[in-house]
């Protein structure tokens, strides 16, 4: 037999696994494509993944938030509360405070990542619970709570607050602020010794 027969049927089978090899690299091909692109997203759900940033309410450190800003911590605050906390600011700049919000309105997540971060700080769930609430009793998440910063800020605020209803509810946090209210009196209702004792944070 002429060695030159058999070379159509060699090449044709090179060829064969040739399409093979080439079809089955494409479907692993679209199969990753497909497992690294990004999920569109859904109404109301939070994105598990990317860094924590301003969309979700966090203040960077030594860039504290005007009152009067866009920003999403401020943009998500509760609007009566914001409309007291503008009018509060107002008077502290007139007794030369500079009076401002370093962290507000915030989301589940950066709530929850606050919440682990404690747990990694004070070495316990329970020790955590003194300074951050979880995600579903927040006051941050619901938009009904600022920290003001600085010193002389907060503890202005402590001393002036109750004329619009702007006050510290826990011991242990005194830049926390909430539109609690105040009694028949005008003062605040007593502060929560930490979060722990807070009947709202329960469950």
């Amino acid at each position: 037999m002429n060695r030159t027969q058999t070379r159509p049927p060699f090449v044709l089978r090179l060829t064969l696994v040739a399409l093979v090899l080439t079809l089955l690299i494409c479907v692993v091909a679209a199969a990753v494509s497909q497992a690294l692109s990004p999920r569109p997203a859904v109404a109301g759900q939070i994105e598990p993944t990317g860094a924590i940033g301003a969309a979700d309410g966090m203040v960077p450190d030594g860039e504290p938030l005007d009152t009067d800003g866009s920003e999403a911590a401020i943009a998500g605050l509760n609007r009566e509360l914001l409309a007291a906390l503008r009018e509060a600011a107002a008077a502290a700049e007139a007794d030369g405070i500079d009076l401002r919000v370093t962290s507000g309105w915030r989301t589940e997540r950066y709530q929850q990542k606050l919440l682990d971060d404690a747990v990694a700080d004070y070495g316990s769930a329970e020790e955590a619970a003194r300074w951050v609430a979880t995600p579903k009793t927040s006051a941050h998440v619901r938009g009904e709570a600022v920290d003001i910063g600085f010193t002389d800020a907060y503890y202005w605020l402590m001393q002036y607050g109750a004329q619009w209803g702007l006050c510290n509810v826990y011991n242990n946090e005194p830049w926390h602020f909430e539109l609690t209210g105040t009694d028949e009196s005008g003062a605040c209702p007593v502060p929560f010794t930490d979060p722990t004792e807070d009947p709202r944070l329960q469950g």
